[in-house]
């Protein structure tokens, strides 16, 4: 079972709204979104990205604002993070992540 939390798709729709293709991006999101559960952002989540946020930034090891509300679905969701961006989400303690590239 694959997830997608709200965040990537805001992210993926920025993509298109830059995307010289946008018609043919928008089909292809649509056919990626149909075969995928799509994992909201919640109170449980938004708790966990505060906790996140500032154990990093008293560490001095900031985090992006999108990486820490991808990072807290995962964790909210019991899921495991697909990343190739192992190097920001490693820091983040009990996330499991797995880079598939």
């Amino acid at each position: 079972e694959i997830g997608v939390p709200t965040v990537v798709v805001y992210e993926l729709e920025v993509g298109i709204a830059k995307s010289t293709s946008p018609e043919k991006r928008t089909q292809q999101l649509a056919e990626f979104l149909s075969v995928v559960d799509v994992l909201p952002f919640g109170a449980d989540a938004a708790k966990l990205a505060a906790e996140i946020r500032v154990a990093l930034e008293k560490q001095g090891e900031p985090i992006g604002p999108y990486d820490v509300l991808i990072a807290a679905t995962a964790l909210a969701n019991k899921a495991t993070l697909v990343t190739h961006n192992t190097k920001e989400f490693s820091r983040i303690e009990s996330l499991v992540i797995e880079d598939w590239f």
